[in-house]
């Protein structure tokens, strides 16, 4: 019997670190009072959808986006350490223009050549996509014909649409761009994906982000 499985896939709201510009990886900082307001219209927007469970990022960012997506719902939240951030290693907590002015080569790299990118205790984006596609399929086996809710961060949803896309990585910072909170849908039927909404913020009510 063919079930469809649905995911919804989010970013986190804006973070205290996301307005400094700072590079945050598996370190972390507050929701602003805008990333809670962005993840309500969110919740508001797909309250009618049928959401069976939340799969979240370990980090406080992501969890306090689920719960604030989920509301009153009686959901499940399941955290994943698999559903984190790309480890940024000695660039996490730094501002990206300070990051750009002490390592240009890199920083360009990160931007321009992801398939290269590497600074010391950082993850590579192979390494992220092997980690976070492996749980993503995980979670599809799991929950085959459920409609499924992952919140994560920018780099895992840019990897896990690549994937979808068959999108060279080299090409991974092509448009859409994943604003905080916003949504991308794909559905899943005999191991077919069609992509339904991707880098979707029509749920704002305020144009500032």
């Amino acid at each position: 019997m063919n079930h469809k499985t649905t995911l919804f896939l989010v970013r986190h709201g804006q973070t205290e670190w996301n307005v400094q510009h700072r590079f945050q990886g598996h370190q972390d900082s507050p929701l602003t009072n805008l990333g809670v307001k962005q993840a309500l219209w969110l919740g508001e927007s797909i309250q009618n959808a049928h959401v069976d469970i939340i799969y979240s990022s370990s980090s406080k960012r992501a969890r306090r986006t689920a719960e604030l997506i989920k509301g009153s719902r009686e959901i499940s939240i399941i955290e994943s350490d698999m559903l984190r951030e790309i480890n940024l290693g000695i660039w996490e907590g730094r501002n990206q223009q300070e990051v750009k002015e002490l390592y240009p080569e890199k920083f360009y790299d990160f931007w321009n050549n992801p398939e290269v990118f590497n600074v010391q205790g950082s993850e590579s984006f192979k390494d992220v996509s092997e980690r976070v596609i492996s749980k993503l399929n995980q979670i599809i086996d799991k929950n085959r014909g459920k409609s499924i809710l992952i919140v994560t961060h920018t780099v895992v949803v840019k990897l896990i649409m690549a994937y979808f896309e068959e999108r060279l990585m080299k090409d991974l910072w092509n448009p859409p761009y994943i604003h905080p909170a916003c949504l991308s849908k794909v559905e899943v039927m005999n191991n077919k994906f069609e992509i339904i909404l991707h880098g979707d913020i029509s749920h704002f009510k305020e144009e500032k982000f």
